[in-house]
C-alpha cells in the first residue's frame, strides 16, 4: 500500500517541532548561536537556549568555547557536506525572499539525498492562505518538485540503483513505477521546469527549476508553492520565467564565490 502523504499531526507539540528543526539546522549547516536559533524559529532567546541545552544533553549538539552550538555525535556528518549546504542556503535565501516579493507565493530550496528530497530553505509569503515553511522537511524525491528536477539528471543506471527493489522490500507499494517515472523525467528535461500538482501534499501546486553549479551539474531545485485554489495555468510561463531569473542569480553568485575562493587558494 502506498504511503500516506505527509500531513501535520492533529495535536502538534511546538517545543518538539522546534527542537527537531534545530537539530536539522545543525545537521545541515554545522553551527548555530542562540540568537540565530531564536531568529530562525521566531521564539524568545531564553526558549532557544533551553532547547539547545536539551539537544546537548542528548548528544544532538555540542557547545564550543565561543558558546556556538555545533552538531553533536548523533548528527555528525562530513564537514564538507555541511559547509556546501550552508553556503548554498546562505546564497539562495536573499533571492528566495526577492522571488516571494515578486510572485507573492511561498518559495523553497531543496536538495536530493538518495531517494529523498530535503528542504534546506523556505520563505513564506504574506497571504493569509499560503503554503507554510517546509524547511528541514524530507519527502520522497519523486513526489516533490525539486526531487523530480534532481532525479531528471541521473543516468539510467543510477536511477535504477536509487529505486532498486531491495530498497523497498518491506514497502513495495512505495516504489514508483520506473517506466512512468523515466517518461516523466524525460518530459521534465525537455521542458526545463517541473510542475507538481498535489503529489507531495494534497491541495498544493508547486513549480520549480534547477539551480546549477559552475560545472553545470544540478545542485538543487528552487520552487514556488501555492494553494491549488489559487493556481492559474495561464500564469505558468511567468512563474517559470521568475524562477529561472532567481535560479540564475543564485548560480551567478555561487560562481563568483567559487572563483574568488579559487583565486585565494
Amino acid at each position: 500500500m502506498a504511503r500516506e502523504l505527509k500531513q501535520p499531526p492533529a495535536y502538534a507539540i511546538a517545543s518538539v517541532d522546534h527542537a527537531l528543526r534545530l537539530a536539522t539546522m545543525l545537521q545541515l549547516e554545522g553551527s548555530l548561536t542562540v540568537a540565530e536559533a531564536a531568529d530562525r524559529l521566531g521564539i524568545a532567546r531564553s526558549t532557544a537556549h533551553r532547547l539547545l541545552q536539551m539537544l546537548v544533553y542528548r548528544d544532538f549538539a555540542v557547545q564550543d568555547a565561543s558558546r556556538t552550538y555545533l552538531a553533536g555525535p548523533v548528527l555528525e556528518l562530513a564537514a564538507h557536506s555541511r559547509s556546501d549546504t550552508s553556503h548554498l542556503r546562505a546564497v539562495a535565501l536573499p533571492h528566495l525572499r526577492r522571488l516571494v516579493d515578486v510572485v507573492d507565493e511561498s518559495a523553497n530550496l531543496a536538495i536530493r539525498t538518495g531517494a529523498t528530497a530535503r528542504f534546506i530553505a523556505s520563505v513564506e509569503c504574506g497571504q493569509a492562505l499560503r503554503v507554510g515553511s517546509r524547511e528541514g522537511m524530507v519527502f520522497p524525491a519523486h513526489r516533490t518538485t525539486a526531487g523530480l528536477l534532481l532525479l531528471s539528471e541521473l543516468p539510467a543506471a543510477e536511477l535504477e540503483e536509487v529505486y532498486g527493489e531491495e530498497r523497498y522490500a518491506e514497502s513495495p507499494g512505495d516504489r514508483p513505477d520506473l517506466a512512468k517515472l523515466r517518461a516523466e523525467l524525460a518530459r521534465l528535461r525537455r521542458n526545463g521546469f517541473a510542475l507538481n500538482q498535489g503529489r507531495s501534499e494534497r491541495g498544493i501546486v508547486a513549480v520549480g527549476v534547477p539551480v546549477r553549479g559552475a560545472d553545470h551539474a544540478m545542485l538543487a531545485g528552487i520552487s514556488v508553492s501555492m494553494p491549488s485554489v489559487r493556481y492559474d495555468r495561464h500564469r505558468l510561463p511567468t512563474l517559470v520565467a521568475m524562477l529561472h531569473k532567481a535560479a540564475g542569480a543564485v548560480e551567478a553568485e555561487l560562481t563568483t564565490a567559487d572563483s574568488e575562493h579559487g583565486a585565494r587558494s
